[in-house]
């Protein structure tokens, strides 16, 4: 079986990220969409709370599959038998930090990196700026699925 996985934090997951993830479901007979569990990093939703919204926003495509991972991508990938990360890159700047990295996974687990150049529609968007905008009233319907800004309005009005 060919397996991929799409790796981040996803906090929350923008349309930007659910395009890559539709056009990786098509390439690969299994996608993994992996939530990295990061300690040091203050987030906005927790572990689990990202897993149900990625798993609510990937039901239409049957071979994606939503899971966490802690520690290097690599390591996940052994044991899962996962042979190509998969990475959306937004602009030069992306590619700069993602050639790198994935030049140390090729190192460390000869895992291949492919990148998809992201659809320009979403080229600008990242999670930061929509808790950003959302958190001071903007609309970001156009820039996440219903389910996420549903989410996102209930966290933010709850949060200090």
């Amino acid at each position: 079986m060919n397996r991929a996985i799409c790796p981040g934090s996803f906090d929350p997951v923008t349309n930007g990220h659910l395009d890559i993830i539709a056009r990786a479901s098509v390439l690969y007979d299994e996608v993994v969409v992996g939530v990295l569990v990061n300690e040091s990093k203050e987030s906005l939703f927790s572990v689990t709370e990202r897993q149900e919204l990625l798993r609510a926003v990937t039901t239409s495509y049957p071979n994606v599959r939503v899971d966490s991972f802690r520690g290097l991508l690599v390591d996940y990938c052994r044991a899962h038998e996962i042979s190509v990360i998969i990475k959306g890159l937004r602009a030069v700047t992306d590619f700069d930090y993602e050639l790198q990295m994935a030049q140390m996974n090729r190192e460390l687990g000869s895992t291949e990196t492919v990148f998809l150049a992201t659809n320009p529609l979403y080229s600008f968007l990242s999670s930061s700026l929509v808790k950003e905008v959302t958190r001071y009233g903007g609309d970001v319907s156009a820039h996440v699925p219903e389910t996420v800004r549903i989410a996102l309005l209930a966290r933010l009005a709850t949060s200090p």
